[in-house]
Order: structure tokens, then sequence, then C-alpha cells
């Protein structure tokens, strides 16, 4: 299954020269942490006809420590939204940001959870769009209500108490920064550190330079040095579930599934009986994961 299009594909789309007939929609989910203007952005630049997806309110429930700080919204209230954005059935849609798809993947990963195949993350976002010189507009587009029809349970997850255990079954990613994955430097959940048995795989690692997803056997090669192998479960957290769906994007590109722990950290680090490890080694005795 693709996951991702160029901009030469969206744009040929947009003028009418894609040859297979199907209507294209662009989400702009102009998203990063500690910064709240989103909408802001998007009014000042867009891709053409692009949408705006709120990601803390149209792809998230409002925080909950016993869920994390972007807890998944329900199936009726997505498919809300994603009609809202115009949305049909049939359609492909491309979410792109302005953050190396950072934010965007929420919405890619999310909409495949929800049995919507068509979805593609735009290789290097808004800033590939400037690059290659194509134009933007201003303001907010309007959209004509959708009729998509969403299902769920597309896409595997774990819960808390597998994350547990999975470091001992599995393989267990990180997707944080490695300073937060240390201990180093904690800036919004309630504990430092890790998930026992997790492995240090930050997602920025997965981009080149300009925001591009690095080539399918490039990801590969760094997934099968983190210990990725074809038959060993891996499943991905980070802080809140939004750069772990990121990480989810480039195994994929790299022929590797894996599953989701959508609380992710700042859902584990708020039940105090969970034990948290600090350091660069998975466990807190030192040892490797597995």
């Amino acid at each position: 299954m693709q996951t991702l299009m160029d901009v030469a594909t969206v744009k040929n789309r947009l003028d009418g020269a894609d040859e297979t007939g199907r209507r294209t929609v662009l989400l702009d989910v102009r998203w990063a942490l500690g910064d709240p203007h989103g909408r802001e952005h998007y009014l000042a630049e867009h891709l053409p006809g692009a949408v705006f997806v709120d990601l803390a309110n149209d792809l998230a429930d409002p925080a909950d420590p016993a869920r994390g700080r972007h807890p998944l919204p329900s199936l009726a209230q997505f498919q809300a939204s994603v009609r809202a954005w115009g949305v049909c059935n049939g359609d492909d849609v491309v979410a792109y940001d302005d953050s190396g798809s950072l934010a965007a993947a929420r919405l890619w990963w999310m909409l495949r959870n929800a049995g919507f195949p068509d979805v593609y993350l735009l290789d290097g976002g808004l800033a590939a769009w400037r690059d290659a010189g194509f134009s933007l507009e201003s303001g907010e587009a309007p959209a004509e209500p959708g009729d998509a029809v969403l299902s769920g349970g597309a896409m595997p997850v774990i819960d808390a108490g597998q994350a547990a255990i999975w470091g001992r079954q599995g393989l267990l990613l990180d997707a944080r920064a490695a300073e937060r994955y240390r201990g180093e430097f904690e800036p919004v959940d309630p504990r430092a550190g890790h998930i026992p048995g997790a492995v240090s795989a930050p997602t920025t690692a997965n981009l080149s330079a300009d925001g591009r997803f690095l080539p399918a056997e490039t990801l590969r090669d760094r997934f099968a040095r983190l210990g990725v192998r074809d038959d060993l479960p891996t499943a991905v957290y980070c802080g809140s579930g939004v750069t772990a769906a990121h990480e989810i994007a480039a195994l994929e590109i790299a022929g590797f599934p894996a599953a989701l722990y959508p609380g992710s950290f700042s859902e584990w680090s708020n039940k105090p009986s969970n034990p948290v490890v600090t350091g660069a080694a998975p466990y807190a005795d030192g040892t490797a994961a597995g």
C-alpha cells in the first residue's frame, strides 16, 4: 500500500492532468508541540483548496490522565469531522503539514485505522511545495460536506498492559527525542524516562534534511539496526500517540508492519504503579530488549 505522494503528482491532480480520474482532497494538519497557532499559519498560506484540520480538537479528545494527552476520538466523532472536511467515499486524501509530516501522520494513521485506505502523506509537506515553486492560497478554503463512511480497527494497536511486556515478546520502539527517552528532559509529561524494554528510535531520524522521508531501503536498514525483523512483532509509542504514527508510516515505507500504543508515555507516566526507566538502556538493570 502506497504511503507517500510527491508534490508533482499532487500538482498534476490539481491541474486536472492526472489519469486516474479520482478526486483528491488536501488536508492541512498544521500543528507542532508548543505551537498553538496552526490555524493562523494555515490562513496565511496553504496548498490550493486545502482544508484545515485542527489536530488538538479534530484528531483527539481532551487530555485525560487515564488516556493520555491526545486520546483518540470516537469513530462517530471522527467520521463527522472527516465529512465536514469534504471527504467522500472513493476520494484520495493527501495530508500534509510544515514539519516533515510529524503531525499529518496522525491523520494518515487515523484514516487508515478507520478503514479508509486511500490516504497519503505529501512527502516533504508545505516546504516541498514551496521549493517546487507552486502557488499557495490564503484564507479559508470552503468544503462541501462529504459522505465518507468509516469503520474501525484496521490498524493494530496495543494498550498499557501489552506495552508493559512488549519488550520481552516483541520490539517496543520509543519515537520521542533521545533525551526524553533517557529522561534528561521532559517538557510535558509527569515523569521522565521510558517504558521498560523500549528501544530509542527518534522519528526525526526517518527524515532527510529537507523533511522528506528517507528512501525505503535506507529506512529498512535503520530499523533493522534497531532490531526490527519480519518475524518480530513491533509496536511504537511516543509522548501522546502523534509522532508514533509517523514512525509507523516510516516502518510501512520500509516494509514492516507495526502497532500503535495510542496513550503512549503521557498515559503510561500518569499511573504511579507503572515503572519508568531512565538512561540509554531499555531496562533499569542495563539489559537490552528481547
